[in-house]
Formats: structure tokens, sequence, C-alpha cells
């Protein structure tokens, strides 16, 4: 376990956003969606070049490493 400093407006937030969760379970969330939101535009891109099945294959690898769920 780490401790980390932030600001008192990004903790308000995160205290509303988290709800009944952890912070560490909010922030993990919030790290998977961007991770996700991410891969979806490079697929996107890629299937404008034709280059999308290489770009999934990198993508599963991807989720993998952040346990984003596929």
């Amino acid at each position: 376990m780490k401790t980390i400093t932030i600001s008192d407006e990004v903790y308000e937030k995160l205290a509303r956003l988290k709800g009944k969760k952890s912070f560490s379970e909010t922030i993990d969330e919030l790290i998977r969606k961007n991770v996700e939101k991410r891969i979806e535009m490079l697929i996107a891109s890629a299937e404008r070049t034709g280059n999308e099945k290489e770009l999934e294959r990198i993508s599963k690898e991807i989720r993998k490493g952040f346990k984003v769920r596929l």
C-alpha cells in the first residue's frame, strides 16, 4: 500500500464519484475506462488504414496488462 497526496478539490471529486467503493477501486476503474477508450480510438483509427488486425492483437495484450475486461 502507498500513500499519495492530492488536492482538496480532487479529493472531493473522487469522494463524490466513489460512492460505497474504496478510493483505490474508484481510481482503478477510472484508469481502466481511460485505457479502454484509448484502445477503442486506436482501433477506429486502424480500421481507416487497414491495420485493424494487428492493432486488435496489440490491444488484447494491453488489456491483459491492465486487467481490462474484454
